[in-house]
């Protein structure tokens, strides 16, 4: 099994940054794809979640999401939006890294470092095809990250093309001869 590790944290905060940082021009309060949220606010969506689960990961919170929140300016342009998200990916990629083989902290059960790095994988991975739905952007992933995200946290999803099955599994687009996903959650936990 692939295990996504810091150096997959950090190079997918610094693969969305160069994918998005040619187009901080554009008009960033357009929806993100098919999400309510606009395309500035889901990249501090993801700056959020990095934050999170880094800390969730270096407190050890065993029993729940800790009780606080990542802000990021309401005036911050796009630019310094995407400076954000590069730095708490940085910031997940060094919690990951400095975890104890046996730390575990939650989401949705006990995650281990490798869970908590996939997360930040993903997140980084499905909001950028959001923001690149909304700003008109191909979205091309790097193969090897899709492909470690959906076998570290989609243990259940159908095998085929990861990247088809990493956006059916988080309902953004249809897989053939399976039925629309309405709602999912990330299955990070491990038995220990």
């Amino acid at each position: 099994m692939q295990t996504p590790a810091t150096p997959d944290v950090t190079h997918a905060a610094t693969w969305m940054r160069n994918v998005l940082e040619p187009v901080v021009d554009r008009n960033w309060e357009v929806a993100a794809g098919t999400l309510a949220w606009s395309c500035r606010d889901t990249a501090a969506h993801i700056a959020h979640d990095l934050a999170a689960y880094a800390a969730q990961l270096a407190g050890g919170v065993r029993d729940a999401y800790l009780c606080f929140d990542l802000a990021v300016a309401e005036d911050a342009p796009p630019a310094e939006v995407l400076t954000v998200v590069l730095a708490c990916g940085h910031l997940l990629g060094a919690a990951v890294a400095t975890a104890d083989a046996e730390a575990r902290a939650w989401h949705w059960g006990l995650a281990d470092a490798s869970g908590f790095a996939a997360m930040g994988v993903g997140e980084i991975l499905v909001h950028t095809y959001d923001i690149a739905q909304g700003l008109g952007l191909r979205w091309e992933p790097p193969t090897d990250l899709v492909e470690a995200v959906v076998e570290r946290l989609l243990p259940d999803a159908p095998r085929g093309d990861a990247k088809a099955v990493l956006l059916w599994a988080t309902g953004r687009q249809d897989l053939p001869r399976c039925g629309a996903v309405m709602e999912w959650v990330w299955h990070a936990a491990v038995n220990a």
